[in-house]
């Protein structure tokens, strides 16, 4: 029909998502309609066979086949199924966990398997029980990605953006790294208290690192001058300003970044502290930037909890 709005399947675009430890638990009830029928269960008396037994095996495939069953699903590495069973006068409980460390979640693989546990026990019980119902299939329980750990992390952090680059300062080129890297921060409730553009010079570098330092603000990225050029200078300038640096940091942006560009090895980005502040180095370019950016955060902002003495959950 002209002018019908239509709606394109798609799977959501997960490619900017890091793995992390992702579970699930989902529940589902059948209910049979006469004792004889759990008893026949119990002894193993079903003609179809055993109910159990052959319900968890139809659950495990269900697991592994949900992304061939739902459309939007993205296929799962799946690293862990466990299907129970509870039997509850006439109520058949029935609980799926999985667990997955993968880029999105197993919510929809548990209530899946849950379902087909579910449809496998009716369809084994029907012949000896026509009033048999399925009921209250729900997810129980989620746990995983960086929505969990962003729930942790301490608000309002205050940052300063510095782009360091000769061609940017004299109007050259445009910068979008910089801005890019602002608009993930806010996206993190990140304050951006000042965003500024210098050439690649050892003295203003210095210079900023020691007034953003001694301003109390607690997040100081630079992005540019992490590269291989003769002007690319911002990890000289750095390292002997810092009390320490955090090699951890710096080796999860590489590694992200070299899961989708083989050039990401040769960016010499750089973490480490001055004072209270956490210094960043991040490339230049603006996919360079973004993805550093990506990499590290929510999680990176835990070492503001850490300074405190917080404890790690």
């Amino acid at each position: 029909m002209l002018g019908k709005k239509t709606y394109p399947i798609l799977m959501i675009n997960i490619t900017n998502k890091s793995n992390t430890l992702r579970t699930a638990i989902a529940t589902a009830i059948v209910k049979v309609s006469l004792p004889e029928t759990i008893k026949a269960i119990i002894d193993r008396q079903v003609p179809k066979g055993d109910v159990f037994e052959m319900s968890k095996a139809a659950g495990l495939l269900a697991v592994k086949k949900t992304s061939n069953m739902i459309p939007d699903c993205h296929p799962i590495p799946i690293e862990y199924a466990s299907i129970t069973f509870n039997i509850s006068e006439l109520e058949i409980h029935i609980n799926v966990e999985v667990h997955t460390i993968y880029k999105t979640g197993v919510e929809v693989e548990a209530i899946h398997a849950a379902t087909v546990v579910a449809v496998t026990i009716y369809d084994m019980l029907k012949p000896i029980d026509k009033n048999i119902t399925i009921e209250k299939v729900k997810l129980l329980e989620k746990t995983g990605g960086m929505s969990q750990f962003r729930k942790k992390e301490p608000k309002g952090i205050t940052a300063a953006v510095i782009v360091c680059s000769d061609s940017v300062s004299v109007g050259n080129k445009e910068d979008k790294a910089g801005k890019q890297i602002i608009e993930r921060l806010k996206t993190h409730g990140v304050n951006i208290k000042s965003y500024e553009i210098i050439p690649d010079d050892k003295n203003i570098i210095t210079d900023k690192v020691n007034y953003y330092s001694s301003e109390s603000i607690q997040l100081l990225i630079f992005t540019g001058g992490t590269g291989l050029s003769p002007r690319d200078v911002t990890p000289e300038v750095l390292e002997p300003l810092l009390d320490f640096r955090i090699p951890g940091i710096e080796e999860a942006m590489r590694s992200y970044g070299q899961q989708r560009t083989p050039y990401a090895m040769l960016s010499r980005s750089l973490a480490g502290i001055v004072g209270k502040t956490l210094v960043l180095a991040l490339p230049g370019s603006t996919r360079g930037a973004s993805e550093s950016v990506d990499a590290i955060f929510p999680s990176v902002l835990h070492i503001y909890r850490v300074m405190k003495g917080v404890r790690h959950d």
